[in-house]
C-alpha cells in the first residue's frame, strides 16, 4: 500500500480540526497529516501545535506572510512525504470516510482519485441551496468546454500519486485551481476515478467560500474565466514556478 500523506488548509477551523484529524486517523492506517494554518485569529494552529507535539504524525506549517488556499495547498504538498497525496476541506462536508474509497481508486490503478458530488452515489446536500446551484451550473459548463470523464471539477476532495503532482502544480486564487488541475492532468494523460460522496452542511464557524450572492459571482468570474482558458488553449501550458522541494523518504507515521 503506497504512503499517503492528508494536507488540510486551514484558516479559523478551530472548532473542527481536533475531531477531523482523529477521523482522518481512524479512516486510514498510518496517514501523515499536515495542517497548513494562515495565521488564523481563533487560534487554530495553536490547537494544531499542541496536538502535533503528542502526535508525531501531525506536522504544522504555520503561515504568517502568505494568505489563500491554492498557495497553502501547495505548501502542503511540498512538505508531505507520502507517495500519495490527499488534500479536502476541514469543515466535515467531505466525510473521512470517503478516504479510503479514493486511496482504493489509486491502489487499482488511477493516478487521480476525487470525491465526486455528481458521480454515482454523491449528491449535494449543503444547506445553502445558492451554493448548491452555483456549483452545479458550473460544473456543467466545465463539461460542457472541457469534455472527459470528470463530473465534479470543483470538488476540492482530491487524491493523487507524487508523480503527478511533481509534474502538475497547481496554480490559480481559490476553487479554480482544481478546474485547471483536473483539466490539466487528463490532458497529461493521467487516469482520473471519481467516487461519489455526499457532500454535507458545514459542521461548526462559518464558511469561507463566498458568503454572499456577490462573493458567488466575484468567485465565478474566475471559475468561468479558467474553463474559457482551458478550452482555448488544449495543450498543457508551461508550468510555472521552481520545482519542488527535495523530500526524503522517512516520514511520521500515527499507530
Amino acid at each position: 500500500m503506497p504512503s499517503l500523506s492528508v494536507v488540510l488548509p486551514t484558516y479559523n477551523e478551530r472548532d473542527n480540526i481536533v475531531a477531523l484529524i482523529d477521523a482522518i486517523r481512524q479512516n486510514l492506517p498510518q496517514p501523515e497529516i499536515v495542517v497548513v494554518d494562515d495565521d488564523s485569529p481563533d487560534g487554530t494552529w495553536q490547537v494544531v501545535q499542541a496536538l502535533a507535539a503528542k502526535r508525531p504524525c501531525v506536522r504544522l506549517v504555520h503561515r504568517t506572510a502568505e494568505r489563500g488556499l491554492t498557495s497553502a495547498l501547495q505548501r502542503g504538498i511540498d512538505e508531505s512525504h507520502g507517495e500519495v497525496v490527499c488534500w479536502m476541506d476541514c469543515d466535515f462536508s467531505m466525510p473521512p470516510p470517503t478516504l479510503p474509497l479514493m486511496q482504493r481508486a489509486i491502489e487499482d490503478g488511477a493516478d487521480v482519485a476525487i470525491g465526486s458530488r455528481y458521480a454515482p452515489g454523491g449528491r449535494d446536500a449543503r444547506a445553502d441551496r445558492t451554493a448548491v446551484l452555483f456549483s452545479a451550473v458550473i460544473n456543467r459548463f466545465a463539461r460542457l468546454l472541457l469534455g472527459g470523464p470528470v463530473r465534479d471539477y470543483t470538488t476540492g476532495f482530491v487524491a493523487a500519486r507524487r508523480a503527478v503532482l511533481d509534474r502538475i502544480r497547481l496554480r490559480g486564487d481559490y476553487g479554480e485551481y482544481c478546474i485547471d488541475f483536473l483539466a490539466r492532468a487528463r490532458r497529461s494523460g493521467f487516469r482520473i476515478a471519481e467516487v461519489g460522496y455526499v457532500c454535507q452542511p458545514r459542521a461548526a464557524g462559518q464558511s469561507k467560500t463566498a458568503p454572499s450572492f456577490w462573493g458567488f459571482i466575484r468567485r465565478g468570474r474566475k471559475y468561468v474565466t479558467t474553463i474559457l482558458r482551458l478550452s482555448v488553449h488544449r495543450r498543457d501550458d508551461p508550468l510555472p514556478g521552481p520545482p519542488p522541494p527535495p523530500r526524503t523518504r522517512g516520514k511520521p507515521l500515527c499507530g
